[in-house]
């Protein structure tokens, strides 16, 4: 072949050479294309799959949630059904109480007015120890037993309170002023318990003493002999003076 051909032979080569090479590319940047597709695909997949397991973390927490509040609602729910039971109980001992009340309140009401009839007599045959305030409080406890809005066991308690004041009055010693009468006079005068033992009386100017006989039920007078010792009898009684031996006129025990 001439030289000429040769060149026109290379240079159809190479043509045909750069074309093949063109056509080739083409199926690359195909795949590429297509490779490229699926990795993006495959991100949109994975961030599909983090949020679905996300979400699933979510509801797994909320359900471990709920289960903990389920048992501990079955714990408390028992609790309250241990305490609702206790209750009943207790309604039902207090249903039963409340069904005897008549019955108590049929046998202690006949046994107050008993005592307060019995404590009035008390109070009459015994010494005028304060006699118009014992007096008063008998009459007090004759209304309250009228009162509607008085419960019978705060009635109750009054009555004995009473009680338990006439009792106090045999032990104690004490001096408070008051009205005697003797020989038709009312007089003033200072008082003076010892006990049930004896009790005296002593006129403001302090010069006249009287004692009283529960025998006879009136007061006696005392000689001079015995007006300086209930001068300081009543003084100790309202501590006054030191306690000190002093002469009084105590009758004998029969």
């Amino acid at each position: 072949m001439s030289k000429r051909n040769l060149i026109a032979s290379a240079v159809i080569g190479a043509f045909a050479l750069g074309g093949s090479q063109v056509v080739s590319a083409e199926p690359l940047n195909d795949l590429h294309k297509e490779e490229a597709k699926i990795h993006s695909a495959a991100a949109q997949s994975q961030k599909k799959i983090n949020s679905i397991y996300e979400q699933t973390q979510e509801l797994l927490a909320e359900y471990r949630a709920v289960v903990d509040e389920t048992e501990n609602l079955k714990v408390y729910n028992d609790h309250l059904a241990r305490l609702v039971a206790d209750q009943e109980a207790g309604i039902a001992s207090l249903q039963r109480q409340i069904d005897g009340i008549e019955g108590v309140k049929r046998g202690v009401v006949p046994l107050m007015y008993r005592m307060i009839d019995s404590l009035e007599q008390f109070i009459e045959l015994d010494v005028p120890i304060n006699y118009d305030e014992r007096m008063d409080r008998v009459a007090h406890l004759r209304d309250l037993m009228g009162r509607s809005n008085v419960t019978t066991s705060e009635q109750f308690r009054q009555v004995l309170e009473a009680y338990q004041i006439e009792n106090e009055y045999g032990s104690r010693i004490r001096a408070y002023q008051g009205e005697l009468e003797h020989n038709g006079q009312t007089i003033s005068a200072d008082f003076f318990n010892l006990g049930r033992t004896a009790l005296l009386a002593l006129s403001l100017d302090q010069k006249n003493a009287w004692v009283w006989n529960n025998d006879s039920r009136s007061w006696e007078q005392l000689g001079d002999e015995y007006l300086s010792s209930v001068v300081k009898a009543v003084r100790m009684a309202r501590k006054l003076v030191p306690t000190d031996m002093i002469k009084l006129p105590i009758k004998a025990a029969e």
